[in-house]
């Protein structure tokens, strides 16, 4: 009589941990990773102090008016602040209207706009003294005055 002997499953080398469990830990590993990678300290400067930068400026819409912003200070349409992608909170920019040639400076204390072709949002007063609320978008020169 002859036995048959039998060995368990076999399994194949694949380099992932099977099951759910290493659906889990390569979802985690995956994670940590793109966090890792994109944790590169504070956002670097768009501009270095004397330099411009030219393009659209928009501004925050009154419904805004009492939220956090990015920085975490609570957003007031009354003040001199603004939104820059890249430039560091608390950054004083000048701003021009290409248009009349008035001009503002304003501290950078939220993230944005996300909207293609705009530079900066500012707050509302920002615009009054720009004169363009009822335009809404003007052409501007943001230029970087001091870094916090």
């Amino acid at each position: 009589m002859v036995q048959k002997v039998t060995s368990g499953p076999t399994r194949r080398f694949s380099g992932l941990v099977p099951g759910r469990r290493g659906a889990i830990f390569q979802l985690a590993s995956v994670l940590l990773l793109t966090i890792t990678v994109g944790c590169g300290g504070k956002p670097k400067p768009a501009l270095t102090p004397g330099a411009a930068e030219t393009g659209i400026a928009s501004y925050y819409a009154t419904s805004l008016h009492g939220r956090p912003t990015a920085s975490g200070e609570t957003y007031d349409e009354t003040e001199l602040t603004a939104a820059h992608r890249t430039l560091p909170f608390g950054t004083v920019v000048r701003i021009t209207n290409l248009e009349n040639g008035k001009q503002v400076e304003v501290r950078i204390n939220d993230r944005g706009p996300f909207k293609k072709g705009r530079i900066v949002d500012v707050s509302k007063r920002a615009a009054e003294v720009l004169e363009f609320l009822r335009a809404g978008l003007v052409q501007v020169r943001l230029e970087l005055l001091r870094e916090p």
